[in-house]
């Protein structure tokens, strides 16, 4: 029984040793969590400062506070984690203090027992009475003893007492520092819900402006979307011409550059590791989407993704490859796109760009710089294998 006793305390030591550390790494993982959602939120605030108030930018604004309402209630969670991590420990430490309170009162009571046992007998000549009437010289070494161990234990227990006050002191002062924590955990969190209650506001004040301005807005969209389908065919020529070239001479033209597949191998093998053109929220993703506030209207088919950034951001290659062409699109400004073998990487709405067709580019080796375009400013990108467009969002790193 014994034996069992100890394994299992042995079993309970070792798991208390090993979840210091994870708790280290899930404290350390929380605040990185709460630093990128910080970071985030500070970006979007610096672009919805440069965005026009034009009604053309309405949706662009809109998004941009509705992506900075999630990032303010994913960092609201972060807060309530953090606060209940804190309180459990708080329970912890309570029930320490109880514990050592404890152990504390029964070492003073049975000191105060020794202490007056020591008084009533603090004559000398009673103790010498006490040994001397021994019947024989055993009891007598018995009793001496006695006498002996319990000075011994007075002093033992004084020390004992002395260390575990010590050890409730320490004790208390950790628990009034978590105390602390909380409160000031607590306080940063009302801050973000009462930012987030202003936020929502602003949201519903932009859904109202739009809901004003349908008619026009109606009209804005549709010329957007006739933006979107003359980009997409251009791509779309662009990737086909650089498909059919096979280093060989055709239809009486002058030969293509032949396709690098084993160029196109690596790119394909670093899916979801990609880095990114330009750190910043994503305000329009991949795919078929209806409109926000008007449910019922299909917006374009977005190929890419927009990423929402300042104005003078530099854009960066993706990967390393060859600037296939320049371009320049109405709504899109300048596009640079990039042939990675039989892969290409499209950057889109740039002001200015830093490289020529035919040059060979490395990979986080800046383009150009995002300007504003009818009140947005922002990065246009597109990742196609083949004739195929791709979610550029599982190229990239998460």
């Amino acid at each position: 029984m014994r034996h069992f006793l100890r394994h299992i305390l042995l079993c309970v030591a070792v798991v208390l040793m090993a979840a210091g550390p994870v708790a280290a790494q899930n404290t350390k993982a929380q605040e990185n969590r709460k630093a990128a959602l910080e970071k985030e939120i500070a970006e979007i605030d610096r672009q919805l400062k440069a965005t026009s108030s034009k009604t053309t930018s309405a949706l662009t604004t809109l998004s941009l506070v509705r992506k900075k309402i999630t990032d303010r209630k994913a960092l609201v969670a972060e807060s309530d984690q953090e606060i209940a991590a804190i309180e459990a420990e708080i329970r912890v430490r309570k029930a320490e203090v109880e514990r050592i309170q404890g152990r504390l009162d029964t070492l003073s009571f049975y000191y105060g027992r020794l202490v007056r046992n020591a008084y009533k007998n603090r004559d000398s000549r009673i103790w010498y009475m006490y040994i001397l009437s021994s019947r024989n010289l055993g009891q007598a070494w018995r009793r001496y003893s006695y006498l002996r161990d319990l000075s011994a234990s007075m002093n033992v227990q004084a020390r004992k007492i002395k260390e575990t006050r010590a050890e409730l002191e320490a004790e208390m002062e950790q628990l009034e520092q978590k105390q602390a924590e909380a409160r000031e955990a607590r306080a940063r969190r009302q801050q973000e819900v009462n930012k987030l209650q202003k936020e929502e506001s602003e949201s519903q004040a932009l859904v109202n402006k739009l809901n004003k301005d349908k008619k026009r807005y109606q009209n804005e969209l549709a010329a957007k979307r006739k933006q979107v389908e003359a980009l997409n065919r251009e791509i779309e020529r662009i990737i086909r011409a650089a498909m059919e070239s096979k280093g060989t001479k055709k239809g009486g033209k002058k030969p293509g550059a032949p396709i690098d597949y084993k160029l196109g191998n690596e790119f394909s093998s670093n899916k979801g590791k990609l880095p990114w053109p330009a750190e910043g929220p994503v305000i329009d993703h991949y795919g078929q989407h209806y409109h926000p506030v008007f449910k019922n209207v299909k917006l374009p088919f977005n190929n890419g993704m927009t990423i929402g950034l300042t104005k003078g951001t530099a854009v960066k290659a993706v990967f390393n490859g060859t600037v296939k062409q320049i371009v320049v699109m109405p709504g899109y400004n300048q596009c640079v796109l990039v042939q990675h073998g039989n892969y290409f990487s499209f950057y889109c709405k740039l002001g200015s760009v830093s490289v020529k067709p035919g040059e060979k580019v490395k990979t986080g080796q800046v383009l150009g710089t995002v300007d504003t375009i009818a009140g947005e400013t922002a990065l246009h990108f597109q990742i196609w294998e083949g004739r195929n467009p791709q979610n550029p969002e599982i190229w990239l790193r998460p």
